[in-house]
């Protein structure tokens, strides 16, 4: 990604270069991890400051701004969820999760259930048994956004779906945090 110049070496993909873009990949939800990974330390090594040790302290700090910019591009990459809420907002439906709460009745139905049931799981195995029905509906969800963003291409109905996973999330999170109650 580096290339010469007379007496200059500079990076050939802009800063401003959306993530997929910067890391070679389709500008699409369904990515293979396994990629990003490899893809993220191939680049890191590019740009590791002190590859450029030799060109002087201006393009060692250059070289600390794609690092930055690549572990940031990484972070949204390699996580399914955030990912989504970024092709989103590339195609125009940012998710607005602070000011957009709106979700349909079945699903705030199915979360109090879930809540309910968390408050009265009496053991491990009761909460293991939550976390099953959890982990298949992020599941589900993640399917239907790889449908609305690759497929479809419905932004708005994809940033729709982003948002209940972002439930489903935290409350995966709640789950974990009980189990460890559970644990001490």
């Amino acid at each position: 990604l580096w290339r010469e110049l007379p007496g200059l070496r500079v990076w050939s993909v802009n800063l401003q270069s959306d993530d997929f873009t910067l890391f070679g990949l389709p500008r699409r939800f369904a990515q293979e991890r396994a990629d990003i990974d490899a893809r993220w330390k191939d680049l890191q090594r590019q740009a590791h400051p002190d590859r450029h040790a030799q060109h002087g302290a201006a393009a060692q700090r250059v070289a600390m701004q794609w690092s930055v910019r690549i572990n940031e591009a990484y972070q949204r990459l390699k996580d399914p969820l955030k990912r989504a809420a970024y092709l989103c907002e590339m195609g125009g439906a940012p998710i607005g999760a602070e000011d957009n709460t709106a979700m349909p009745a079945a699903f705030l139905m199915q979360q109090m259930e879930w809540r309910e049931a968390l408050d009265e799981a009496h053991g491990a195995s009761d909460i293991d048994a939550l976390d099953a029905q959890v982990r298949a509906a992020r599941q589900q969800a993640l399917a239907r956004c790889g449908e609305l963003l690759d497929g479809a291409q419905d932004y708005a109905a994809a940033a729709a779906q982003v948002r209940a996973l972002m439930f489903i999330e935290r409350f995966a999170r709640d789950i974990d945090r009980r189990l460890e109650q559970l644990g001490q």
